[in-house]
């Protein structure tokens, strides 16, 4: 039995053009790492002429802004620390949530009950963001303690974090529906929703939530940035998330 070799100069031709190709988009590729590192590299060498140009004064200045900036920051720091900023923590009660959201200017106050599991997942994040974003306050309430303060905000799904700024509440972030719908979200995706309120200092993407130790298959809701009063706020749900 005869096998037609007619198409192999034809098979060879494509494969050349392939492997012709493939080298092109290599060069192509290499020229613009180069001429990123070159970029880079005028960058540092403009830095570091200024830095040899400046006189003894200049560079002295530059040393006073420099720690300056950091005494600011440092100062800055522990005025947070000073009122309760850094951990996340309890308040007794209603009243005190709003001496609480008075004196910071970004608050989170998770509204929760002690029968309610997916409120013990929530500390769990809240924990952790505390700890790294000492601009923002973190702080818990337990909703059978604030029955006026509950009514107020009109929060009927447990758990419900209120995010405050300046005294007023901004945004809600209800169960878990902006988190993926999953109790199986990260610490980065809370991370990010609070980022979308603009409640914390976030240095992520803010369109799109991260995806970094998420479970495949996550939904998320569109997340509406535009400021939510209290007293416009409803529920879907007339029962507590349980």
């Amino acid at each position: 039995m005869r096998i037609s070799l007619s198409c192999r100069p034809e098979c060879v031709q494509k494969e050349a053009m392939a492997g012709q190709s493939m080298d092109i988009v290599a060069k192509v590729l290499e020229q613009q790492v180069l001429q990123s590192a070159r970029l880079v590299e005028e960058q540092l060498d403009a830095e570091l002429e200024k830095l040899e140009k400046m006189d003894e004064d200049e560079l002295e200045k530059l040393k006073e802004r420099r720690l300056e900036a950091l005494k600011k920051a440092q100062k800055q720091k522990q005025e947070w620390l000073s009122k309760g900023h850094g951990e996340y923590r309890e308040i007794p009660s209603e009243k005190d949530f709003f001496s609480e959201v008075k004196e910071s200017k970004n608050v989170v106050c998770h509204f929760y009950r002690d029968s309610t599991f997916r409120c013990k997942i929530l500390d769990k994040h809240l924990s952790a963001l505390a700890k790294k974003h000492l601009e923002t306050k973190f702080i818990k309430l337990n909703v059978e303690k604030a029955p006026f303060l509950t009514e107020r905000l009109r929060i009927k799904v447990i758990p419900t974090m209120a995010l405050v700024k300046d005294g007023k509440t901004k945004d809600y972030v209800v169960g878990f529906a902006d988190l993926g719908n999953t109790d199986e979200f990260s610490t980065e995706v809370l991370e990010w929703r609070l980022g979308c309120a603009d409640i914390i200092n976030y240095s992520g993407n803010l369109l799109e939530p991260p995806t970094t130790g998420q479970k495949s298959g996550s939904k998320f809701t569109k997340v509406d940035k535009k400021t939510i009063r209290g007293k416009g706020y409803d529920s879907d749900s007339d029962s507590d998330d349980d």
